[in-house]
């Protein structure tokens, strides 16, 4: 999000108006996708995607209907079964899309554009509220929008109730995309937050349902293995991004900070170990190890002999997830992403880390020794 948004922010200083795309929930659950944002620019180029295929193709066509009218406009959309497995969406592909004209005239754009980049470099949060109003002439809607900050100030002027905005960002706009009917407005309340990325080493089973469950929490996800019939599109659909590797003994480089949070779960364990040496020299802010006390010890004892400190070992959360005797790969996902919602909740509060001990992994079976 950071990157698009300060790509916008250039655009805006550059004097270039542009339409962004959003796909949001029009009732009921949301796609998994929701929030997705895309830059469409005059000569149809983009900055980001929305999912590729029909969708974004009909996005982009409506987007320059918008840029030549220079108004903003919101689209229903129900996907085919097909359209909706490429989506990853689930609530049989519907939404709505929003096609915002942002006009690099308007001062109001650039201000709000700039504050919410600056809200994310400093790692802090904020509410980006969208009042649509449809005057029922046309398919058009007169737009006004403002940045509520963590604070309470507000960036920008919207004509809505305060106590109302102030209700929408403490409820399901917490976390994910929200949307309000009153009257004939309709209320956007997006929260801007870097929700950290989450890189999960090994494509398994176990991985293909932490992965989305992550997503909705506004993790970014990023798979890593060794195997093409594992990490690839068929079985990682939507935003995750993939990473084949050539080899787990030398991983490639990645961008990882205190933001970041490793999941080691690669299958029968064989290269936990590996992965797990060689992610110990970054700074990121989470690891985790799958397998049980005796699993996770033996490998301790021989990172020890081989120079590593106690210090370092305690770094990892192992057994890996909340304690909720979990054991399908389902169960064992809302485990492990408890835990990083936990620790993204405390170190956003200056919590120190406290390792539950579950003993998370031990009861699942594996078939052929995947995970």
């Amino acid at each position: 999000m950071n990157k698009l948004f300060r790509e916008m922010t250039g655009l805006l200083e550059m004097g270039e108006s542009f339409v962004v795309a959003t796909i949001f929930d029009k009732s009921g659950s949301a796609p998994r996708t929701a929030g997705t944002k895309m830059v469409v620019r005059p000569d149809g180029s983009i900055l980001g995607t929305i999912g590729g295929g029909r969708l974004e193709a009909a996005a982009i066509k409506l987007a320059q209907e918008a840029m030549g009218s220079r108004r903003t406009m919101l689209q229903s959309f129900d996907l085919t079964g097909e359209d909706v497995a490429g989506m990853d969406m689930i609530c049989g592909g519907k939404g709505e899309i929003l096609l915002d004209y942002i006009d690099a005239g308007d001062e109001n754009n650039r201000i709000i554009a700039e504050q919410i980049v600056k809200t994310l470099d400093r790692r802090e949060k904020a509410w980006l509220i969208t009042v649509l109003n449809n005057n029922g002439t046309d398919s058009y809607l007169s737009r006004q929008q403002c940045l509520v900050k963590a604070d309470g100030i507000l960036v920008g002027k919207v004509d809505a109730d305060p106590y109302l905005l102030a209700k929408l960002i403490t409820g399901p706009a917490k976390i994910s995309i929200h949307a309000e009917v009153l009257a004939n407005q309709r209320i956007l309340v997006e929260p801007v937050r870097y929700g950290g990325i989450v890189y999960i080493f090994g494509a398994g089973h176990v991985s293909q349902k932490i992965a989305p469950l992550a997503e909705t929490v506004g993790f970014k996800t990023v798979v890593l293995d060794d195997r093409d019939e594992y990490a690839n599109r068929k079985r990682f659909t939507g935003p995750t991004e993939i990473i084949l590797l050539a080899a787990y003994e030398r991983l490639p480089e990645l961008a990882v900070d205190e933001d970041s949070y490793i999941v080691i779960v690669t299958r029968g364990h064989l290269y936990d170990k590996t992965v797990l040496e060689q992610v110990l020299r970054t700074r990121a802010g989470y690891i985790g190890m799958i397998g049980s006390r005796r699993k996770r010890d033996k490998i301790f004892e021989a990172l020890l002999a081989q120079g590593w400190t106690r210090q370092d070992l305690d770094r990892v959360y192992s057994p890996i997830g909340m304690a909720i005797d979990a054991e399908t790969p389902e169960e064992l996902a809302v485990s492990i992403v408890g835990e990083l919602i936990k620790v993204r909740a405390e170190r956003e509060n200056g919590a120190k880390k406290e390792n539950n001990g579950s003993d998370t992994c031990c009861r699942l079976f594996v078939p052929d020794g995947e995970i």
